[in-house]
C-alpha cells in the first residue's frame, strides 16, 4: 500500500516504515506530525482511490527523527574584465522523518452520493 501526499509543498510517494528527507518542518525530534493532504491511495493495482483534489479521511502520521543541513553549495559570480567576483555559499535545511501509519477513512463512500446527486 502506498499514498501520494503533500509534504512541505512537495508531493511524495509514501509507504509505512519509509524514512526520507524533506524540507525543514517545525517540531522537536521525536514529535509525531500528521499530513492530511493525501492525493492518491493505492492498496493494489486494481484498488486505487484518487482524490478530488484530496482523499477525504486519509492521513499520514510520521515521526521526526532529526533536523540538519545539507552539503554546502558554492555560488560563484563573475564578470570578465570588470574585476567583479562574488562567492556565496548555501546549505539547505532538512528534516528526516519516518512514516509510522497511513490511515484511510471512508472517503469513497462520502464522495459517491455527491457524484450521484450531480448526475441527476
Amino acid at each position: 500500500m502506498f499514498v501520494i501526499a503533500d509534504i512541505a509543498g512537495f508531493q511524495e510517494k509514501l509507504e509505512e516504515g519509509l524514512k526520507l528527507f524533506v524540507p525543514t518542518l517545525k517540531g522537536e525530534e521525536g514529535k509525531i506530525i500528521t499530513f492530511d493532504k493525501v492525493y492518491l491511495v493505492a492498496n493494489s493495482d486494481s484498488d486505487v482511490k484518487v482524490g478530488t483534489p484530496t482523499v477525504a479521511g486519509a492521513s499520514v502520521e510520521s515521526k521526526i527523527l532529526n533536523h540538519g543541513k545539507g552539503d554546502k553549495i558554492r555560488v560563484f559570480k563573475m564578470k570578465r574584465r570588470k574585476r567583479y567576483r562574488r562567492t556565496y555559499g548555501h546549505r539547505q535545511g532538512y528534516t528526516e522523518i519516518e512514516i509510522m501509519k497511513i490511515t484511510v477513512g471512508g472517503g469513497a463512500a462520502k464522495n459517491a452520493p455527491a457524484k450521484a446527486a450531480e448526475e441527476k
